[in-house]
């Protein structure tokens, strides 16, 4: 997967990941270590909140029922895998802010159907790592002005 955000470059993306510490961080393999570790929930939550994702959405996103989700206590740090989708989802969104100028506007768009995605919504398409590549080169195109 391309590599969209590198550690430490934006401050924004670890404000995503509150309870983080972006001291913490000063390569990849910084944030590779982070996500093998695993997130504890509350920052799951956290990001939902901050992207304005439903929990349900999030849990789909991660492939994980939002029951599930909800049993895992506050401080109980979650599967490598969902760390991933969670850092990579924090990714996403700060590539978005950093696009469109605003989260809130970036908000918007990934609510958004689509023609480009057959009409669905970008957000819809975070289940799969492919629906993320789409999101991203939708993004690139966007940003250079080129438009579907």
């Amino acid at each position: 997967m391309v590599a969209y955000i590198t550690a430490g470059s934006n401050n924004s993306f670890y404000t995503l990941l509150s309870g983080v510490k972006p001291a913490r961080f000063s390569s990849d393999f910084d944030l590779l270590a982070l996500t093998r570790e695993g997130l504890p929930k509350k920052v799951l939550t956290s990001l939902a909140k901050k992207i304005s994702i439903t929990l349900q959405e999030l849990a789909d996103i991660m492939h994980i029922s939002e029951r599930t989700l909800q049993r895992y206590d506050d401080d109980v740090v979650v599967k490598t895998e969902y760390a991933e989708k969670a850092i990579e989802l924090a990714r996403l969104y700060t590539r978005g802010e950093e696009v469109f100028g605003s989260m809130d506007k970036f908000k918007r768009w990934m609510k958004t159907p689509g023609h480009v995605f057959r009409n669905e919504t970008p957000i819809s398409l975070l289940d799969t790592s492919v629906g993320f590549d789409m999101v991203l080169r939708e993004l690139g195109r966007i940003e250079h002005g080129i438009f579907a």
